[in-house]
């Protein structure tokens, strides 16, 4: 199985179930491995036969832009069925994490693993 990976993937969004956590934005820590649909783009190299980066990003974006999820596990689970829905992609994982939002814990967060992990 090949897998994509997006790694220390950082943005501001509104998250969480206190007053002040749907009025300040906060920063977020996500962490994706995509297994890709075939391994046909590592014998053609051409786009169409790969996911693209940019698209997945841009995709992100947009659902942190424009949902309010109170919990971190909703919004794990939202971009998880989002990539195996509109990408195609058999197996996601998927990590989000809050940063510094604890005294003397650096991030925190939920990982989770959504469709077939093939061999």
């Amino acid at each position: 199985m090949d897998i994509i990976f997006l790694h220390d993937f950082k943005a501001k969004t509104l998250i969480g179930v206190y007053p002040w956590e749907r009025i300040v934005p906060q920063t977020i820590q996500l962490d994706l491995e995509i297994a890709l649909p075939s391994s046909r783009a590592c014998q053609t190299d051409d786009i169409h036969d790969a996911l693209d980066y940019a698209l997945i990003v841009d995709r992100i974006n947009n659902i942190l832009t424009n949902k309010h999820f109170s919990l971190l596990e909703a919004l794990a689970e939202h971009i998880a069925q989002t990539i195996l829905s509109e990408f195609h992609a058999p197996w996601v994982k998927v990590s989000v994490a809050k940063l510094g939002i604890i005294r003397g814990v650096k991030k925190l967060g939920v990982r989770i693993e959504r469709g077939q992990r093939r061999g």
